[in-house]
């Protein structure tokens, strides 16, 4: 048996079984599952499996932190151990009824933005490919750097360029298509929603004397329409016949739900998304270095609250409002405090397990991946996880207040983050990447920390 099957086997062990499984999914670094029964977790032996770098718990549902690329092995060996699948579970009435009163009484809040994250988190692949292509592109017109390189190859940009912004061509619809899975619809009619939002012909209908904008409310509008329409479909279904549901029930979905939201949701996401875009950015432009500081000190802990899903929509709004993200190099800094954390840590401890950690976990914390530093190192020790607060608040004060910026919505951060740095900001975001790791390391190195015993 490889490591991988190993550790899944490992965890379906610690959380009591596959018939415990509520549900199984993976993002980029984590393991996520929700369970029927949370006293059938054995949380300690979770935590100290091999392979497994942190534990988190956000709302019903635990985390568990594998590393980049790692998490989707995991749960795909998971699934292919598993005999009787996610859905089917043997359960008692004592535990079936717990199961159906946690359900009921899960925080509403922690709910919502786990769906939020459940609609982006897919697309996040295709963020890191538009942002890397957009950041190649940047640099083959750089005469300094590549020579006259974009006069003697326009049509290989160009091709390029169709390849980078293609994700953002297609956004809505599959936010559309994704937010009807994540609410329960049907995924067709989700991208039918989005469609109607972004068609083209809007500008040639005017209505209340005024003409229609295609793609007005951007995914805020999407995201409105789209649970309106699942839940519009649910209450079709329940209440039409069986021998005309398959008929009826697409037909008068598209018409109330489309009426609906050409006259009230659109505008009122378009509304809400000017909204976010512009508080944003008057944010940035006039707070300087006090809201960078408070951003990037600040973020962290939302991570870890799981409320740092909330601010996805506000990502894609800036790039799509203004064809820049000057938020993601901001919060990029708060995980490149604890690069500096690490070090001082490293430099420090005489614990031959926290060095091999450390070790491990730096050359992906380098690259943007932060979890394995947070939650295996700094997160433990209690202060040099302050410390990396600090040190990133500086690095994200500098950010705001040199004005830098990404030409992409999220998904990627630390060094990699510089490839898509507009042109002009790239060697402040770098000079803003090394203060912080000195801050991070400087401010750890004061602090201290207790050093655990072998």
């Amino acid at each position: 048996m490889d490591k991988t099957a190993a550790l899944a086997s490992d965890i379906l062990l610690g959380i009591g079984g596959e018939k415990n499984i509520q549900r199984l999914e993976n993002c980029m670094t984590r393991v996520r599952v929700e369970v029927y029964n949370d006293e059938k977790l054995d949380l300690t032996r979770l935590k100290q499996l091999p392979g497994v770098s942190g534990y988190v718990k956000q709302g019903q549902q635990h985390q568990l932190i594998v590393g980049p690329g790692k998490a989707a092995q995991v749960v795909d060996a998971m699934r292919a151990l598993m005999t009787g699948g996610e859905t089917a579970p043997a359960f008692d009435d004592a535990e079936r009824t717990k199961a159906q009163a946690k359900a009921k009484y899960k925080a509403p809040m922690s709910d919502a933005l786990r769906q939020l994250a459940n609609v982006f988190i897919p697309l996040i692949p295709a963020f890191i490919a538009s942002g890397l292509i957009t950041g190649i592109i940047n640099i083959l017109k750089r005469p300094d750097i590549v020579g006259n390189f974009a006069t003697q190859y326009p049509n290989l940009l160009g091709i390029l360029a169709i390849f980078g912004s293609a994700v953002f061509a297609i956004m809505n619809i599959l936010v559309g298509v994704n937010t009807a899975k994540v609410f329960g619809g049907s995924l067709a009619m989700g991208g039918v929603m989005a469609g109607i939002l972004s068609s083209p012909q809007l500008a040639q209908i005017t209505l209340f004397g005024e003409a229609l904008q295609p793609g007005r409310g951007g995914v805020i509008a999407v995201l409105l329409v789209v649970i309106l329409m699942c839940w519009i479909e649910k209450k079709l279904r329940a209440l039409l016949p069986g021998s005309i549901e398959l008929i009826l029930n697409p037909l008068l979905t598209t018409l109330i739900t489309g009426s609906v939201a050409i006259v009230a949701l659109q505008p009122l996401g378009g509304a809400i998304s000017e909204a976010i875009a512009h508080g944003a950015s008057l944010a940035i432009d006039r707070g300087g270095l006090l809201v960078g500081a408070v951003l990037s000190g600040t973020f962290l802990p939302l991570v870890l609250t799981g409320l740092h899903q909330g601010l996805v929509p506000i990502h894609v709004e800036l790039v799509q409002a203004h064809g820049y993200n000057a938020l993601l190099p901001i919060l990029s800094m708060a995980g490149v405090g604890q690069v500096g954390a690490a070090i001082a840590v490293l430099m420090k401890t005489r614990n031959a397990r926290l060095k091999k950690v450390i070790k491990g976990a730096l050359p992906v914390g380098l690259l943007g991946i932060g979890e394995p530093l947070i939650f295996g190192v700094t997160l433990p020790l209690g202060k040099p996880f302050l410390a990396a607060c600090l040190g990133g608040a500086v690095g994200g004060a500098l950010i705001s207040y040199w004005k830098v910026a990404t030409v992409i919505t999220f998904g990627i951060s630390g060094l990699p983050l510089a490839l898509t740095i507009v042109t002009g900001k790239v060697m402040l975001y770098l000079l803003g990447y090394l203060v912080a790791v000195i801050a991070g390391f400087l401010f750890t190195w004061l602090l201290g920390f207790n050093d655990p015993e072998e």
